[in-house]
């Protein structure tokens, strides 16, 4: 069965290309040339993955990536002209699980696609433990759930990850490239700070006071450490 994906963006060229060459291996491409168009198809539709432009003509991408996760967990992928770093940073903390500047290899954009779709579906088989708890904090990894006291935390399957990883390794100081590596096989590039929005993201889910981190603790200059034990009252 194919994967299916819901592309928006207003170029019509750049989609038709990407709706080819994806088809091709595999992927069924819907094409949205508008954000409202784009939101619509994804209410009523069953996609596996969107691919969401920055530049839109009626919304930008950031506000589409903010409602859309507001309400799914489906994986997106960001794509802009802009290579700002400032954007995929926001991108990123407003729930993106990918970035991509154009112009782009179609190849990449396959490859980064795939790679999401892994994150979202990889079954929790790294340890035989299916939830793991930590106080009041417990990682179910046959759901894919994050639950705090009980009440679960909304996290994108890429944030997900990180903290299955973090968690597997307790007590042990992990490098951004180890991490970046565990959940995205590959190695981290020079300057790029996604895995520490990402972190930022999961302690504002996790933690008491997440400018003052009790579970996931920075080490600086090295990387960042999940810790056993708290102090009292912290999570």
């Amino acid at each position: 069965m194919s994967d299916r994906a819901l592309l928006i963006d207003d170029d019509t060229r750049l989609a038709e290309m990407v709706a080819d060459y994806l088809g091709e291996r595999g992927v069924d491409v819907t094409c949205r040339f508008d954000a409202g168009a784009g939101l619509a198809a994804l209410a009523a539709g069953d996609f596996d993955v969107v691919l969401l432009d920055v530049m839109l003509p009626d919304l930008d991408g950031f506000e589409v990536c903010r409602r859309i996760r507001a309400e799914r967990d489906v994986p997106i992928v960001m794509l802009t002209a802009r290579g700002d770093d400032t954007d995929r940073i926001v991108g990123l903390e407003l729930g993106a699980d990918d970035y991509l500047p154009k112009p782009f290899n179609p190849r990449e954009l396959l490859a980064r696609l795939r790679a999401v779709l892994r994150r979202s579906r990889t079954a929790p088989t790294l340890t035989s433990r299916r939830v793991l708890r930590f106080g009041r904090l417990e990682i179910d990894r046959g759901a894919r759930v994050v639950r705090l006291g009980g009440e679960e935390r909304r996290l994108t399957a890429h944030q997900f990850e990180l903290l299955d990883v973090l968690a597997q390794h307790a007590g042990e100081v992990m490098t951004r490239d180890q991490l970046m590596r565990a959940v995205r096989a590959q190695p981290l590039e020079a300057f790029d700070r996604s895995i520490d929005v990402h972190v930022s993201r999961i302690r504002a889910a996790i933690e008491d006071d997440p400018a003052d981190p009790r579970r996931i603790v920075t080490v600086r200059g090295v990387g960042y450490v999940f810790t056993l034990q708290p102090a009292p009252g912290e999570r």
